[in-house]
Formats: C-alpha cells, sequence, structure tokens
C-alpha cells in the first residue's frame, strides 16, 4: 500500500506539463524556458496567460486601488511627495551645498584613482602592445648620425606595383587566345584615321570644319605638324616684313625674340592659383574694412603683379591714391607700376597733396633722363622744401662746375645752417683761406660737431702747419666739445683717429689721439690699456696711430723695456733704417742694462753692413753692462762672422775671466774646434767640466772630441767616448740626446744590443718622450728589422698617443693606399702637429697635387717657423716645381724667421769644420731630404 501510495505521488514527472506552464512562477519566479522545454520554435506563455496565473496567486490589486501604485516607482533621492510642502530654508541650502562639497571631493578622490588605474592598465597594454614608433624609436634616433654621403647613397625605392602589374599584363597575354579578325572589320576601319589635307580656294576654311562636323576622326599628329608649318610660315611674313619696312618702324613679332619672351611666362600651378584667390579674398576684406590703409592697397597691387595682372594692379594701386591721398608709399608704388610717362603724371598728382614729400621729389628726380631735368625738378622741389639736406645734396652732385657746386652750397649752408655734411663740402670747395673762414663759421653756428674740428685740423696739416700747432687746437677742441655737452668716449676718438689715418691725414690723426688718450683711464690701469691700444692698431693696419700711442706711453713709462722692443718692432716692420736706429738709440739710453735691447741695436747695425757701427754699439753695452754673457759672446760672434778670428779668440778668452759661465766656455770649445785645435778644444772641454759637470752641452761636446782626437791605440777612442758618455748620462740621466748619443755610439761599434738596451734604460729614466721612442724605431729600422720597428712604433704611439713626431714615423710605414687615413688620423691624434702637417704635404706632393701641397707647406711654416726642416722640405719642393719667385720668397721668410731646431737641419747648423748662413743650411738640408714613394 505505502509502494502503491509512493509511485502515484511522483507519477506526475513522468505526465506532459499542462500549457503555459512556468517553473517557478508561483512562487513569484519569471521562470525560463529551455530549447529542450520549448522545443523547435515554440513560443512562450502569452500575456493573457501570466495576467491570469498572476490574478489565481493575487498579486494583481484591486480596480478600486487605482491600479499600479507610482509610489513604487519614486526615486528615494527625489523629496517629492515627502517634503512637498515644507519651505526649503537657508540651513536647507547649506545643508546642500556641504553635500555638495562632500560629493565632489570624493568624486575627485575617485577621479585620481581611477586615472591612476587607467595609466597603469594604458601602460601595461603599450608595454603587451606597442606601436610601431615605439618599436622603431631607437632606429630613428640612430638616424641622427647618417652623413649626408650615407643618405645620398641610399637606393631609390623601386615601383613594385608596376612591375606586378608587368607580370600581370604577361600572364594575361600568354593566356589570350588569338582569333582571326574578319575582312570585313579591317575594310570598314581602313580610312576611320585618315584626313583629307585638300584645301580648295573656293570652300577654303569652311570645307575643313565641315569636315570636323562630318565626324570624320582626324590625326592629331599631323595637326600639330600643320600647326608648326602654319606658325613659322607667320614668323617668316613678320620678319620679311619687318626687313622691308621702309620707315624703319619695329614689327610686331620679333621672330628671334618671341619664343624666348614665351618661355619666360610664369605659369602658376593650381596650388599657387589657389593661394592667389585666397590673398586675394583677404585684401578686399582689408581694404573694404578700411580703406583709408595705405598698407593694405600696396599689398593688393603687389599681389596682382605677382599674379600677371598688370591692369588690374594699376587700378588697384590707383584707387589706393584716391583713398590714401597723403601717404607718400601709394603714390610712389604707383608710379613704380605705370610706365614712365604715367609715373611722372602720377608723381605731378602726389606733388599736389604732399609737397613736403622728399622721397616723392627724388622718384620725380629719378624718372628723368638727362640732368637738365633733374635739375630742374630739384630746383621746384627746393622751392618747396629749402631745408632738406638730401634734396641739396643731389642738386650739388649734379654740378659738374666746382665753381656752380660752390655757390650751390653757399646757398644750402644758408638755407639748412646745422647740416655739417653741407659745411665740410663747401669747405672742400673752396681755397685753403676761404675754407678755414667756413669751417670757423661752421664751428660758431654747430658747436657741438666734432667733425668740422677735425676738417680743420686737416686744412691745416694739408697747409703745412706744425705738429704741436695740432695737438694744441686738438686738445682746445676736446675741452670745447665737453663744454657744450658734445662728450665722445675714448672708443669714438680712436675710431675718428683710425678714419682719419685711412684718409691720409697722419698728423691729423697723432693729434687727436694724444688729446684724447688718457680719458675713461685709471691711472694705474695707463700702461697696460695704452699697450694693448697699441697691438689692436697693429693688427687693423693703423700703423700711425700704433706709433702715437706708444710714443705718449714711452714719454710717460720711459724706462720700461718690453715696451721699447714692442715699438721698436713696429718700425723694424713698418718704419725705415733711420727711424729704427733712432728708437733703439732712444731705447737703450733710457734702458741702459737691458741686454736684449743692446743686441737688437748691434744687430741692426750689422745687417746694415755697419761693422763699426755694431762694434761700438757692443763696446757701450759691455761698459753699462759689465759681466755680461751675451753680450761678450755677441762681441766675438760679430768677429769672427767678420774674419777677425784672433779678435774673437781674445773676446772669448776675456769673458772666460769675467764672465766664466758654462755657456762661455762652451762656446769658446766650439770655436776652438771651429778653428781646427781640437786638443786646445778638448782640454777647455774638460776644464770645464769640473766647473761644471751637470752641463750637459759640455758633457756631449766632450764625447764627439774624444771620437775625433785619436790616441796612440786604435779603438780607444771608443772606449773613451764610451766612458764620457756613461759619465755624462750619470750626470744628466735627464737629458735625452745624450742618451741618443751614447746609443748611436754603440750602433757605430756594431753593438746594436748595447744600443737597444741603453734607450731601454733611457726610456725608464725619461718616461712618454717621443723621441727616444723614435731612436728606438731607428735603430730597428737600421738593423734591417721592419717588423721590429712597427712593434715599437705601436709601443711608442701607446705612451705618446699625441706625439706628432711618432705619428709621422706611422704615416710613412703604412702602404700607400692608407696613408691618407693614417694622415687624417694622426692629424686629429696629434692636434695638426706640424710635422704631422708636413708630412700631409708630401703626400699631396706625392700624388701630384702640388697646389694643395703647396698650401699644407704654408701652414706648417705658420705653425713652427722655428721648425727649420719644415722650410727644407718646402724649399725643396719649389726647386722641383715652383718658380724662381716662389723659391725666392720660400727663402726670405726662413732667413727672416731664422730657424734653429729640426734633426737634419741642426745637423747642418752645428757643422764643427765650418760655419754657415741660414740660406746655405737651407739649401744644404733641402738636398739631403729624400721624398718617400
Amino acid at each position: 500500500m505505502t509502494a502503491q501510495h509512493n509511485v502515484n505521488k511522483l507519477a506526475f514527472l513522468s505526465m506532459e506539463a499542462p500549457p503555459g506552464y512556468v517553473a517557478g512562477l508561483g512562487r513569484g519566479a519569471s521562470g525560463f524556458t529551455t530549447r529542450s522545454d520549448i522545443g523547435p520554435a515554440r513560443e512562450g506563455p502569452s500575456a493573457e496567460t501570466i495576467a491570469a496565473a498572476k490574478a489565481k496567486r493575487g498579486d494583481i490589486p484591486d480596480e478600486g486601488d487605482g491600479g499600479v501604485d507610482d509610489e513604487q516607482f519614486q526615486d528615494p533621492e527625489s523629496e517629492t511627495g515627502l517634503f512637498a510642502g515644507s519651505v526649503y530654508e537657508k540651513d536647507d541650502e547649506e545643508a546642500d551645498a556641504i553635500w555638495d562639497r562632500v560629493d565632489k571631493q570624493m568624486e575627485e578622490r575617485r577621479r585620481k584613482q581611477r586615472e591612476a588605474r587607467e595609466k597603469e592598465e594604458l601602460a601595461r597594454y603599450r608595454e603587451e602592445r606597442p606601436k610601431i614608433q615605439a618599436q622603431f624609436a631607437d632606429l630613428k634616433r640612430g638616424l641622427s648620425n647618417v652623413t649626408e654621403e650615407e643618405w645620398a647613397d641610399l637606393p631609390e625605392a623601386s615601383n613594385l606595383t608596376g612591375k606586378r602589374r608587368k607580370a600581370m599584363a604577361k600572364r594575361e597575354s600568354r593566356n589570350t587566345s588569338d582569333y582571326v579578325v574578319p575582312d570585313s572589320v579591317l575594310l570598314s576601319n581602313r580610312d576611320r584615321g585618315a584626313m583629307d589635307t585638300s584645301i580648295s580656294a573656293s570652300d577654303g576654311e569652311a570645307s575643313s570644319l565641315a569636315g570636323v562636323d562630318s565626324g570624320a576622326v582626324t590625326s592629331l599628329t599631323e595637326i600639330g605638324e600643320a600647326r608648326n608649318k602654319i606658325f613659322s610660315h607667320k614668323l617668316d611674313e613678320a620678319s620679311s616684313s619687318n626687313k622691308s619696312a621702309a620707315d624703319g618702324a619695329a614689327s610686331s613679332i620679333d621672330p628671334k625674340g618671341y619664343l624666348t619672351e614665351l618661355s619666360s611666362v610664369v605659369t602658376r600651378t593650381s596650388a599657387e592659383i589657389g593661394d592667389i584667390k585666397k590673398a586675394r579674398s583677404l585684401m578686399d576684406s582689408v581694404i573694404k574694412t578700411n580703406p583709408k590703409h595705405a598698407p593694405g592697397w600696396i599689398a593688393a597691387a603687389r599681389l596682382e603683379e605677382y599674379a600677371g595682372k598688370m591692369a588690374i594692379a594699376r587700378k588697384v594701386i590707383a584707387q589706393g591714391c584716391e583713398q590714401c591721398p597723403k601717404s607718400e608709399e601709394v603714390w610712389i608704388e604707383a608710379a613704380r607700376l605705370n610706365t614712365r610717362d604715367n609715373a611722372k603724371v602720377i608723381l605731378a598728382r602726389a606733388v599736389q597733396h604732399l609737397s613736403q614729400s622728399v622721397k616723392i621729389w627724388q622718384a620725380a628726380v629719378h624718372l628723368e633722363n638727362d640732368a637738365e631735368s633733374k635739375k630742374r625738378v630739384l630746383r621746384k622741389s627746393l622751392e618747396y622744401i629749402p631745408n632738406s639736406v638730401k634734396l641739396w645734396k643731389e642738386l650739388v652732385n649734379l654740378e659738374e662746375n666746382p665753381e656752380d657746386a660752390r655757390v650751390l652750397l653757399s646757398g644750402a649752408v644758408e638755407a639748412v645752417p646745422t647740416s655739417v655734411e653741407l659745411w665740410l663740402a663747401l669747405a672742400r670747395l673752396c681755397v685753403p683761406k676761404e675754407a678755414e673762414a667756413v669751417l670757423n663759421r661752421a664751428r660758431k653756428t654747430i658747436p657741438t660737431s666734432h667733425e668740422i674740428w677735425i676738417a680743420a685740423l686737416r686744412l691745416m696739416e694739408e697747409q703745412g702747419r706744425p705738429e704741436k700747432d695740432l695737438e694744441s687746437i686738438m686738445a682746445r677742441a676736446v675741452a670745447i666739445l665737453q663744454r657744450n655737452g658734445a662728450v665722445l668716449n675714448r672708443e669714438q676718438w680712436f675710431r675718428e683717429a683710425e678714419k682719419v689715418e685711412r684718409e691720409g691725414g697722419p698728423l691729423t690723426s697723432a693729434a687727436i689721439i694724444k688729446a684724447t688718450i688718457a680719458l675713461d683711464v685709471d691711472e694705474e690701469d695707463r700702461q697696460t690699456v695704452w699697450v694693448e691700444d697699441a697691438q689692436a692698431a697693429v693688427e687693423k693696419g693703423n700703423i700711425e696711430v700704433a706709433r702715437t700711442i706708444f710714443s705718449h706711453t714711452l714719454a710717460i713709462y720711459p724706462y720700461e723695456p718690453s715696451i721699447w722692443r714692442q715699438a721698436a718692432e713696429i718700425e723694424k716692420k713698418h718704419g725705415t733704417r733711420e727711424t729704427m736706429e733712432d728708437m733703439l738709440e732712444k731705447s737703450v739710453t733710457n734702458c741702459p742694462n737691458d741686454e736684449a735691447l743692446w743686441l737688437m741695436y748691434a744687430k741692426e747695425r750689422r745687417l746694415a753692413d755697419d761693422l763699426d757701427g755694431a762694434r761700438a754699439v757692443l763696446a757701450r753695452a759691455f761698459d753699462k753692462n759689465m759681466g755680461s754673457e751675451e753680450i761678450s759672446l755677441a762681441a766675438a760672434k760679430l768677429e769672427a762672422e767678420n774674419g777677425d778670428k784672433e779678435a774673437a779668440g781674445l773676446l772669448l778668452q776675456r769673458a772666460r775671466q769675467e764672465v766664466g759661465s758654462a755657456r762661455v766656455w762652451m762656446k769658446s770649445a766650439a770655436f776652438e774646434r771651429a778653428e781646427g785645435r781640437k786638443e786646445s778644444a778638448l782640454a777647455l772641454v774638460e776644464e770645464a767640466l769640473t766647473k761644471y759637470p751637470k752641463h750637459e752641452k759640455l758633457h756631449m761636446m766632450h764625447g764627439q772630441l774624444l771620437l775625433v782626437v785619436r790616441p796612440a791605440k786604435e779603438g780607444e777612442n771608443i772606449r773613451a767616448a764610451r766612458s764620457a758618455y756613461a759619465r755624462a748620462v750619470k750626470d744628466c740621466p735627464q737629458s735625452v740626446a745624450l742618451w741618443i748619443l751614447s746609443s748611436r755610439l754603440e750602433e757605430q761599434a756594431s753593438l746594436a744590443i748595447r744600443a737597444r738596451a741603453l734607450l731601454e734604460k733611457a726610456r725608464l729614466a725619461n718616461p712618454k718622450n717621443e723621441r727616444l721612442w723614435a731612436e728606438s724605431v731607428a735603430v730597428e729600422e737600421r738593423a734591417g728589422s721592419q717588423a721590429q720597428a712597427k712593434t715599437m712604433l705601436a709601443r711608442g704611439l701607446q705612451e705618446c698617443p699625441r706625439s706628432g713626431l711618432l705619428a709621422t714615423q706611422a704615416i710613412w710605414y703604412e702602404p700607400k693606399p692608407k696613408r691618407r687615413t693614417a694622415s687624417a688620423d694622426a692629424l686629429r691624434r696629434s692636434e695638426n702637429h706640424p710635422q704631422v702637417v708636413s708630412s700631409v704635404a708630401r703626400l699631396f706632393w706625392n700624388e701630384r697635387l702640388l697646389e694643395k701641397a703647396r698650401a699644407w707647406f704654408e701652414k706648417v711654416a705658420q705653425a713652427d717657423p722655428d721648425w727649420g726642416d719644415g722650410w727644407a722640405w718646402w724649399y725643396k719642393f719649389e726647386q722641383q716645381h715652383g718658380t724662381d719667385e716662389m723659391r725666392a720668397v720660400v727663402l726670405r721668410r726662413c732667413v727672416n724667421a731664422e730657424p734653429r731646431h729640426g734633426d737634419e737641419w741642426q745637423i747642418a747648423l752645428k757643422d764643427p769644420d765650418v760655419h754657415r748662413s741660414t740660406a746655405q743650411v737651407l739649401a744644404i738640408v733641402a738636398s739631403r731630404l729624400q721624398l718617400v714613394s
């Protein structure tokens, strides 16, 4: 029974659901249906079924309640209904304001958090999916290092679209089948492109037009050829008619210039036309908005001129003249846009409105062709504007007769008494006495003009007035100008002096400098400032100004040897022998204890072949400077060079007794060696070394003399010299020359191993010395070990990366194709060292680029004029490829520079057996140099 009851209780699960059944609808759920429930395209319950179910459940209110309650949809934030009858008071307003601020603050807090979150999400998104621009950012930054040459080498982009189109066309042509065209089609289209070119005299042009109207298709090529023939025929007719014209009138067509004129026609692009239209509308707006605005009319006219509409441009500017009759720019623009005759009429109308305009009168003058017409217009203009300096100057310039110009200027200064230019022009045209009177009148009329005072000084200089008068008048002029308020600063006065010197007034320039040199300068700074002013004047080429400044400075500071030397250098370069000797005489008189001035004085006398004068100067110098090493040696050198060997020896002996310096002993030994008395020279050197054991040049001479003075046994000289050099490098370990001589002595004795060892010790004692590294490279090269020489050179460049000597060797160790690159690198690393620059010049010489080689040799001479080998290379170059004049220039510049350094130069200059001049040394060194191929 129980089992049967359970079966009946769950029997509804296997039963079909009633129509419109929705699960859970009785409990207030809306229910849901699935595809398995409704089956294929089965509709859900209707609205009536749902309404009936709700009514059965009792959810629908009665009709008396008025249907659905409106309050259930009421917004809880809205107070309508709840406070509908209450009064909105001030407290309510304050409460609402407080809540609004709270809401805004919360919203702002949320906004910051929201923006931070969005920014973080965006950054994470960009990191995961970066833009293409960001992906190529590093490559774009790398484009900044691309040079112009690399840009130019980029290949052009190929048109792949055209290639694809051609390939497709080929494939289509291969796939297209050919068919035979019927003969009827060929016959029907045979005469379609033909044109009847015969023209009868009766029908003429009408027949051809009829042929076109009838629908015949013409050939464009034949039409172009016919047009060219007709055009050529018309040109021929115009040319023949022009030649046969009896009256010589010009033809309307120029057969030579017609095509040129056509090619000069400016064609506007669509973009330019659009811009012109926009600008035209803008200009129309400007002149309509403000018709009295003169620049607007001018701009509108110039726009039409640019567009090629000259007629419209003239019309526009004519309207501008009517609207702006008081604007001189409009009238001048109207004259420019019109022809010459029309421009004269326009300017005549302009004068009626603007009779005081100088520009309009000048424009009218420029329209005239002959001088008389221009004078007539200028005289008419001066009736209206008698105080115009420009018009007076133009009228005076047109006068060819000086007397007429003087008369005009007389009237001009009466009309314009404040014009300095007119007064000065009048003074220049007058005779000296009248000019002086004119300048006096001008000075009284214009008491603030310094130009009139300067002109007066120039006039006095031309008349031959003494320099003191000029200086006194200039000093009075400065005082008067300052009293009248016309104060010029010191720089302005100096510029005026430089200007006067360039115009040919040295005395006036000197007077200006002397009268104004002390302006605006403190007393303690005078010497420094004045010397700087003189140097600046020399750089500008104003030698007279520099002389005046030095003269004034030396008058106040006569005991400054440095100022005397600078003044003497100026006289040496720009003065005469007399002025130079006068300057030096004054210098040694005021500075008798300065040895450099005495030596300069003696040298100038010697160069002038005045030996007695040079001896007298040195004698005076020795009296003023007892025990002077420089003067004693200069006196001995003077006698030795001029053949008086006995006197030179006596002077050196006296110098050893009175001076007794190491240099005097060395010069004495050198003199004995040059005279062939080597034993005596050796004795002097050994005696000097007992007094001065640390003097490197005495040690060098000692070793050289031991090699020459042979002892009794063979080979003793080498051992004696080795012993002397060993003592020398012990006493003078910092002397690079002694280490090199000792190394070369071992090479001479065929002991290259000992030479390398000595140079190694020398490099330890003198680190980072380029000469020692270069000598080490030379030792390996002379030993025949090129590989070891390159290794040694590389080590040297590592220790001395800025060495010009090593960089020069590195250039010539490279093969020919790499020498240019090596020279560029050497120039950069050595900072344009003269030896590297000389190597570059020799590279150009090898490549037969002669002008470039000469330019680089010039750079060598300017960079280091004391390097004799550079002058020798240049002289050798000019001997092969230059002219006699070029060789003479190099020789003269080398003699003036008197170089003292250079490997080959010092060997030739300090030859113990012979004394040579600079010119002789230059020729000898040039002959010894060998150009590397």
